[in-house]
């Protein structure tokens, strides 16, 4: 499939999406930036707000093409099958029957689009909950839908995680079955739950009961089906204890814990997602760290009446670092896939987070203040 933008591109320089309705699929996407009559700065995002290509200058004239895989998917699994849904998942682009670019950046440009259908590359499915998901509207964000930014197109990513899951509603609306059709022998499936395990109330609820009987069913229909499996400890909460606000105190109870045994026990791989997040946290402090979470006065945003004071769910800033975290973890376990990293990559520690104010982020015009399900 090929789309000349350049007439679009040249009449504007504002935001610009571009829809193709496809099968299920992985697909590899080849995008021509720039304009024959001004330059441009531009960059590209799939999907929901997934950043694919962080904003590249052009000079007027000048043409830069970059590639990447997107996963594309709908509800589908089998006859009388489908993935639930919740309400703020209906109708969006994680699930429709399009693959969707957005085209944004202080001048973006575009003059041609290439979507090929893609059966080789390696995929990392992504389960988990609102830490994880690809959050549809500003300011909202994951490590989920910034990870997709280093990798090259001989990998895609496939997140299936949405707010206010658990391990065992994520099981209950057939959310692993679908990764299971899609999946393919030797790929990845990785794992971030506790946030809101740590909630249930139910009969057998609990860290080393039901949490780490679920935990066990992951790892044992994903081998079963020739995947590998990665656990991923839970980003930490923005909870500085109150005699000094300099140190994180520990929200999240036996969960951590509970899923590193699971992993020992099953000898399944650990980023250390709960102890790097810790580290970043308590190295901007207690004031820099709101900066990289929904921290934002009354009327930043359009129809904000109310202060947001979100101390568990990221900001564009805090995804981007949570995500270079995830990358290094992936490094320190030698995973395969990493020799796939783009050149630009830098390692990272979160001892030494980026800056805030070189941060580079343009909003979406999807806007909403309400606050995702869990906590």
């Amino acid at each position: 499939m090929h789309a000349d933008l350049s007439a679009k591109a040249d009449k504007q320089g504002s935001p610009f999406y571009y829809s193709a309705e496809l099968p299920d699929g992985n697909y590899r996407v080849s995008v021509t930036l720039g304009d024959r009559k001004r330059a441009a700065k531009t960059s590209v995002r799939a999907e929901c707000r997934r950043l694919m290509v962080e904003e590249t200058a052009t000079k007027k004239g000048e043409y830069k093409t970059v590639s990447f895989i997107v996963n594309k998917r709908s509800p589908y699994i089998a006859d009388m099958t489908n993935v639930r849904l919740n309400k703020r998942e209906q109708g969006i682009n994680t699930w429709d029957d399009c693959l969707t670019l957005e085209f944004t950046g202080d001048a973006p440009a575009v003059k041609e689009i290439t979507i090929e259908r893609d059966t080789t590359a390696l995929t990392l499915f992504l389960c988990g909950n609102s830490t994880v998901t690809d959050q549809a509207t500003e300011p909202y964000a994951s490590w989920g839908q910034m990870v997709t930014r280093w990798f090259q197109p001989e990998v895609a990513v496939a997140n299936l995680a949405e707010s206010g899951l658990a391990t065992s509603s994520f099981l209950a609306q057939n959310r692993l079955e679908k990764i299971l059709t899609m999946m393919k022998k030797g790929d990845y499936v990785f794992c971030e739950f506790g946030h809101n395990d740590q909630k249930e109330r139910k009969p057998g609820s609990g860290a080393y009961y039901n949490f780490a009987h679920n935990l066990k069913i992951f790892v044992d229909k994903v081998r079963s089906a020739g995947g590998h499996i990665v656990f991923i400890t839970p980003t930490q909460r923005r909870a500085f204890d109150n005699a000094t606000n300099s140190k994180i105190q520990e929200t999240h109870g036996d969960y951590p814990d509970a899923m590193r045994e699971v992993a020992r026990r099953e000898n399944v791989p650990v980023i250390e997602l709960h102890d790097m997040t810790r580290t970043f946290f308590e190295t901007l402090g207690y004031e820099d760290s709101k900066k990289s979470l929904v921290h934002y006065p009354a009327n930043t945003f359009p129809g904000q009446d109310k202060p947001l004071a979100d101390n568990t769910h990221f900001n564009p800033y805090g995804a981007y670092e949570v995500a270079k975290m995830v990358v290094m973890g992936m490094k320190q376990l030698n995973l395969p896939f990493v020799k796939h990293l783009r050149p630009e990559w830098t390692d990272f520690s979160p001892s030494q987070p980026d800056d805030y104010n070189s941060f580079k982020w343009r909003n979406s015009e999807n806007i909403d203040t309400t606050k995702p399900y869990g906590n």
